[in-house]
């Protein structure tokens, strides 16, 4: 049987004006509201099961929350997401001062002495009880490692672990416990345009907050792994020293040389910012600041110095993926 339905929803009967064999030639017919046979009652299996079904996914989404916050937030455990997490206040998401306030806490000044000098950089605090991710050549080479947090509060640190080839270092502080530990984003969302917030200690001055957009992703950023080379160029105040299209900036960056993809940025980046963070507007650390282009590593002249928008930072997704390494002890 064929029915079908006009346009404005009207029903048509397709037999409509035809005779029709009557069904039931019993006379007389029986009432017109035969009053139809008990049935057995049902359960309303419906609302009830899909209430039941919801209330197994909250249970077990439920679960896997509190065992990632579990797992993820001990003092040997790393704050990670897979997402955004929202790590500034609900009053101040989506603003640079609610940024800095939520995340500032966990960024340190790096202070290096070594056979060939000092250096300054930045780092992230990624426990609890003070593992802090940096760049390697902010550490490289050091014999004494000195960190100051937020408040002013200063620690001797120890290097856990370096990897040259991602210009990335695990080091440790001494006696530390009560710490604010960073939420490790997720670089893969982001996305050009997207706005960010730098801190760091650039030219010494720990806490220094700057903000801008990505610029571009999947830079090949190529950078020395001697530690001699850049050490020696990171001194001067010129920069780390790089190289991207052929071209070196900041310096030399020697023959001993790696190279990894990069998130770019415009946030202003300056000497002492390398190893700080990168962060997107929630609060979550996308990724770590290690390299920038300084005119004064060129033939500019010196009044052209200071940042110029070229900033680049490993991102948080190669680090996360570093830190069982690292923790290791690896010295690569």
């Amino acid at each position: 049987m064929t029915e079908s339905f006009h346009r404005s929803g009207e029903y048509e009967n397709p037999y409509e004006g035809q005779q029709q064999a009557p069904v039931n030639p019993e006379w007389p017919p029986p009432p017109a509201h035969a009053p139809a046979a008990p049935q057995p009652k049902k359960r309303n299996r419906g609302p009830v099961a899909l209430i039941a079904a919801v209330a197994i996914v909250a249970a077990a989404i439920g679960g896997g929350t509190a065992y990632g916050i579990q797992e993820l937030t001990g003092n040997d455990t790393v704050a990670s997401s897979s997402t955004s997490t929202n790590v500034v206040p609900s009053s101040q998401k989506g603003t640079v001062a609610g940024v800095a306030k939520a995340v500032s806490p966990s960024i340190v000044e790096i202070n290096a002495n070594s056979n060939a000098g000092s250096s300054t950089g930045s780092g992230v605090i990624i426990t609890s009880d003070g593992e802090i991710v940096t760049n390697n050549h902010v550490i490289s080479g050091a014999s004494r490692i000195k960190v100051t947090t937020s408040d002013g509060t200063s620690y001797t640190a120890k290097v856990v672990g370096t990897d040259s080839k991602k210009d990335l270092a695990l080091i440790k502080l001494e006696n530390a416990s009560g710490l604010k530990a960073a939420t490790l984003g997720d670089s893969s969302g982001v996305q050009v345009g997207d706005q960010v917030v730098a801190i760091g200690s650039p030219e010494g001055l720990s806490g220094t907050v700057t903000s801008g957009i990505i610029s571009a992703l999947d830079r090949d950023v190529t950078v020395p792994t001697d530690e001699d080379q850049g050490q020696q160029q990171y001194q001067q105040g010129d920069g780390w020293p790089f190289e991207f299209g052929g071209r070196q900036f900041n310096g030399d960056t020697g023959s001993d040389t790696t190279t990894y993809k990069a998130l770019q940025t415009d946030a202003s980046l300056n000497p002492g910012n390398s190893g700080g963070a990168l962060i997107d507007m929630n609060g979550n650390i996308i990724g770590i600041n290690s390299a920038m282009y300084s005119p004064t590593g060129s033939a500019s002249s010196s009044s052209d110095a200071g940042s110029v928008g070229l900033g680049f930072a490993i991102p948080i997704n190669t680090v996360k993926a570093d830190l069982a390494k690292l923790r290791a002890g690896a010295t690569d």
